[in-house]
């Protein structure tokens, strides 16, 4: 199945999604929401890859992104037993639409509720990562793991996601955060972000907006090569839950490093 899949990942970008980038007509990209971009690549995509996978696992479902965004109901299906693909079909649609990289094709296949499998490609690399749970996570056919290590506060580099953070939350957080070696806003593309993470290139992220098909395939691959994902008080995530707020670092000492140095006072309050 993994091979299979990697195979109808790679067939989708190299057909569907890479033809299109840098070839877009203006009248093949649109804005969903305000600054939420679709284009015609993140349609099709997704239609390839919902016949592709259905097929190889009949009985399943797929939640695309596009799919949720015609009918928020669709999300429902995550949580409601059996077989589940969660699927971005272009990860990153703001760079892909504006002719910049890094852009993904995300896949994560969920059994009642819990991540199994993900894969992540970068289309432009041609670069692979996937995972198994209980099997270790993968680039290219080699076994990632995590660094070890304990570094103090000034030595971690990460990504804060500040884009969606409520005004409060912003200011907490950039009251502490220059007590960390670094961070960056990221670049726009959760697929990047994660494998980041599992090859040592930042030690952590933190996000507050969690879609599954941003995180399902991330978090998956970053737990299986030994890092953790959070939500902020600590509980583990799961692509069924909906709460804001996720920090994912290369291991638990990571972690606590950077949400006690973000948090000195403990995990903040969220509000559904």
């Amino acid at each position: 199945m993994l091979d299979r899949v990697s195979d109808l990942i790679r067939e989708v970008a190299q057909t569907v999604v890479l033809p299109r980038f840098q070839r877009l007509a203006a009248d093949e990209v649109h804005q969903k929401s305000p600054g939420d971009m679709v284009t015609i690549a993140d349609q099709e995509s997704e239609r390839a890859l919902t016949r592709g996978l259905t097929a190889l696992l009949p009985g399943s479902v797929v939640v695309g992104e596009e799919a949720v965004a015609a009918d928020p109901s669709v999300r429902d299906r995550i949580g409601a037993g059996g077989a589940v693909w969660i699927v971005d079909p272009v990860d990153g649609t703001n760079n892909f639409a504006a002719g910049l990289t890094p852009f993904c094709v995300m896949v994560a296949l969920v059994r009642d509720g819990v991540t199994t499998a993900s894969w992540i490609l970068d289309v432009v690399e041609d670069r692979l990562t996937l995972a198994e749970a209980g099997s270790g996570a993968f680039r290219d056919g080699v076994r990632l793991k995590t660094r070890a290590d304990a570094p103090v506060a000034g030595d971690l580099h990460g990504v804060i996601s500040r884009k969606y953070f409520p005004d409060d939350f912003r200011d907490q957080v950039d009251a502490h955060a220059d007590q960390l070696g670094g961070y960056t806003n990221g670049r726009h593309c959760a697929g990047y972000e994660y494998p980041a993470i599992a090859t040592d290139r930042q030690q952590f992220a933190m996000f507050w907006r969690i879609l599954p098909w941003d995180h399902a395939p991330g978090t998956l691959i970053v737990r299986e090569s030994g890092g953790v994902a959070r939500h902020l008080d600590g509980a583990e995530y799961l692509p069924t839950n909906q709460r804001r707020g996720l920090l994912v670092a290369a291991n638990e000492e990571i972690w606590q490093t950077v949400h006690g140095t973000l948090f000195p006072d403990g995990s903040p309050t969220i509000e559904d």
